[in-house]
């Protein structure tokens, strides 16, 4: 099961190597305004704020993840096809929100299936989750080496296999028995997303993500701008995945050693430092390399200390449910505020300001985590 687990985490990342790094520039090359790509890239994120609950409540209510993560594959693939049509803006717009519908079933349907299927042995999550952003640097790697010698109009054609490696993969994972769930405690559900320490999770990974957005809209913008090509550019993407690979390996470790509040309050830190290096010292080889191998801490230590926080406060009764506000209220929400923003600071600035905005966002989230947030209880 370890390999069967991890194989749709390598194609499902593999897709957003392929597709984060290189996707605005692909917009920029169709002549899109930096607004217009701020929009398009937000889209990504925006249907995670309903999508993962709509997903997530089907999957409680009917036990069947696996053919709910075998559908979002195969449909979303399907709806990403109009991108050859070569619509206009709005064409690009909904065809951009129907792919991302589906496609965002997967993940935080998969993450329970996951952490599931290893029960007791939910340490070994990062060792299964880490193929995830191998997959995603292999992407990145093979893209950005062929888009140095093929236009980057080309982009779309270059993803058709990794979709097919998605549906493939999906397939493989066991069908599950398609037990429901039992009758959760009324007023449950309302009781722990009233939690102020749940509050101040949610509020902590919102502003987290809302950063974000300038580093996922426009950060390889910000590199061609200041003259490295297309392989740079993806090595450089490269580069903080691995970084988070390496984190995730001893991830255990630094969850014996510090509480929950430690590690978010420094890995906060270390992501406010990243943003303003990326802003100001972007010419400086050996300190971009260092800014990106923060991200380790802005993304790997967050998202792990992030899924078990779930699994602990909204346990077995909610856990889809807590999966789902989690990916919608931070990775959806926070996320398309996020590059919306970073577009209207790179139209009327330029692509510094929108790092220097995400910077401030850290700022505040960490007020927020010193004061707010808890140690989740033990999984119930």
């Amino acid at each position: 099961m370890y390999w069967r687990l991890s194989n749709l985490y390598f194609w499902f990342f593999a897709l957003l190597g392929g597709l984060l790094p290189y996707w605005s520039l692909y917009l920029e090359g169709q002549g899109f305004s930096y607004l217009q790509i701020a929009t398009l890239m937000a889209t990504i994120q925006l249907t995670k704020i309903i999508a993962p609950s709509v997903w997530g409540w089907l999957g409680d209510r009917t036990g069947q993840r696996v053919r709910l993560v075998r559908f979002g594959a195969i449909t979303g693939s399907l709806f990403f096809a109009g991108v050859f049509l070569e619509p206009g803006f709005y064409g690009l717009l909904l065809v951009m929100l129907a792919f991302t519908f589906f496609w965002n079933a997967i993940l935080p349907l998969y993450e329970v299936i996951t952490l599931r299927t290893l029960g007791a042995r939910k340490e070994r999550y990062g060792k299964v989750r880490l193929w995830g952003s191998v997959g995603f640097i292999v992407a990145v790697g093979l893209v950005g080496g062929v888009l140095e010698y093929v236009p980057v109009q080309n982009l779309p054609w270059l993803l058709l296999p990794v979709f097919a490696g998605i549906a493939v993969s999906a397939f493989l994972v066991p069908s599950e028995r398609g037990e429901r769930k039992s009758a959760a405690p009324k007023g449950s559900l309302k009781e722990i997303v009233t939690h102020p320490a749940v509050v101040a999770f949610f509020l902590m990974n919102f502003l987290l993500q809302v950063s974000h957005g300038a580093y996922y809209t426009f950060f390889s913008i910000h590199l061609e701008q200041h003259g490295y090509g297309k392989l740079s550019i993806g090595l450089l993407w490269s580069l903080g995945v691995i970084a988070e690979i390496g984190l995730f390996l001893i991830m255990h470790k630094l969850s014996r050693r510090f509480s929950v509040r430690q590690i978010a309050i420094g890995a906060l830190t270390l992501t406010m430092i990243r943003w303003v290096l990326i802003a100001e010292v972007t010419d400086v080889v050996a300190v971009l390399i260092f800014a990106q191998c923060l991200h380790a801490a802005s993304y790997g230590a967050l998202h792990a200390i992030s899924v078990q926080y779930i699994q602990g406060f909204f346990g077995r009764h909610h856990h889809g449910q807590g999966q789902a506000l989690y990916s919608g209220l931070t990775f959806g929400a926070g996320g398309a505020i996020g590059a919306w923003l970073s577009g209207f600071l790179v139209e009327g600035f330029n692509t510094s300001a929108a790092f220097w905005g995400g910077a401030a966002a850290m700022l505040v989230a960490i007020a927020v985590t010193w004061r707010g947030l808890r140690p989740p209880p033990d999984d119930q």
